[in-house]
């Protein structure tokens, strides 16, 4: 199968978990097409615009990973604030909690992945 780039799914969320500006998703995988096998609900390339922010939230069951691709953010990692760039993972365990905002002055493009435990 090959999915073009126009055929992906794609959300822009309003304040993503209590965060600021606008984040876009441009979903990979489609759950509701069981791509995941049940394991997962998460593959996507993720962009914030310069101030953007995704808010401090937990995950309970899962991990989530995100994969910068270009830009620079600052992480937050159950508090500790880490600055991140290209080529950076930022991993969140299950029943830990993370942020993230564009801290550039250019698009910050995250690959995201959610995986179930």
């Amino acid at each position: 199968m090959v999915r073009r780039k126009e055929e992906a799914e794609i959300k822009v969320n309003h304040q993503m978990r209590g965060g600021d500006g606008d984040v876009t998703i441009r979903g990979l995988l489609r759950k509701d097409a069981d791509e995941f096998y049940g394991k997962g609900r998460l593959f996507a390339e993720i962009d914030l615009p310069a101030g953007a922010s995704i808010g401090k939230h937990v995950h309970e069951g899962e991990m989530e990973t995100f994969y910068v691709l270009a830009g620079k953010g600052l992480f937050d990692d159950n508090g500790v604030p880490t600055e991140v760039g290209e080529g950076d993972v930022c991993y969140t365990g299950d029943g830990e909690a993370h942020a993230i905002r564009n801290v550039g002055e250019t698009e910050l493009r995250l690959m995201a992945l959610i995986l179930y435990r």
